[in-house]
């Protein structure tokens, strides 16, 4: 009796773990799919004059507004933690939603440089990569803890040297920013996805866990996102 209670439990248990993880990649594959389309609105509407300066030859650059909108999405992800820990549920949900979009704005002008077949290519080959790494964080025993923290302060390193090539433009530098955020983000997949599955046992309330579920799926975004833009910087053609 004893056996099959316990039995019972764990499939309890794991079916619970499988429907927190697929809420988890459901949000985050609803981020990815309002990012591509608010990239794609801003690419063919007034709005891209608004924030980008396109001369005649099909060069993108940057007007005031540009900027901001550069540096926008990192200053959401600060925010995103006190709206994490004081908002409501619904004002979590919306903080996702309007950073997805104002991601895809952002990335406007990749969707401008780099040829559709292209994007295509490697949107399948960082999806594989996501993929595969996510899938071992899930079902790996071994801890990644050590692994996560390295690679978190290589991502910290990774930003001030992208941050500091806007002004050098310099071409190497921007090849290895790009090589080592493909192996960086690659790995973060495992190790956040070990985490966001570590969440699922802490016994929370239903908001709680709801909270927990958008985090872990802005970090999964945040992964993805990141990947296919160094892809697409090492891989891409341009137009």
């Amino acid at each position: 009796m004893e056996t099959k209670t316990n039995t019972q439990t764990k499939v309890y248990v794991d079916e619970g773990l499988r429907q927190y993880m697929l809420r988890v990649y459901n949000y985050m594959a609803g981020g990815l799919c309002i990012t591509a389309l608010t990239a794609y609105i801003v690419a063919n509407t007034p709005l891209l004059r608004l924030f980008f300066n396109v001369s005649a030859t099909g060069a993108v650059g940057m007007s005031a507004f540009g900027w901001l909108l550069t540096f926008a999405p990192l200053i959401m992800v600060f925010a995103f933690g006190w709206v994490l820990n004081r908002g409501t549920l619904a004002q979590v949900q919306g903080m996702f939603w309007g950073f997805s979009a104002l991601m895809g704005a952002s990335l406007t002008p990749i969707l401008l440089a780099y040829t559709g077949a292209s994007m295509t290519r490697v949107f399948l080959i960082t999806a594989a990569m996501f993929g595969g790494m996510s899938l071992y964080g899930y079902t790996t025993k071994k801890d990644l803890s050590g692994m996560g923290s390295f690679l978190i302060m290589g991502v910290w390193g990774l930003v001030i040297a992208s941050i500091v090539n806007i002004f050098l433009q310099s071409p190497g530098l921007s090849y290895a920013v790009s090589l080592i955020a493909v192996v960086a983000f690659t790995g973060l997949a495992a190790y956040d996805t070990q985490t966001i599955r570590s969440y699922y046992y802490e016994q929370d309330s239903s908001d709680v866990a709801g909270r927990k579920a958008i985090y872990g799926a802005l970090s999964l975004y945040l992964d993805f996102i990141n990947i296919f833009i160094a892809l697409l910087n090492l891989m891409g053609e341009k137009k």
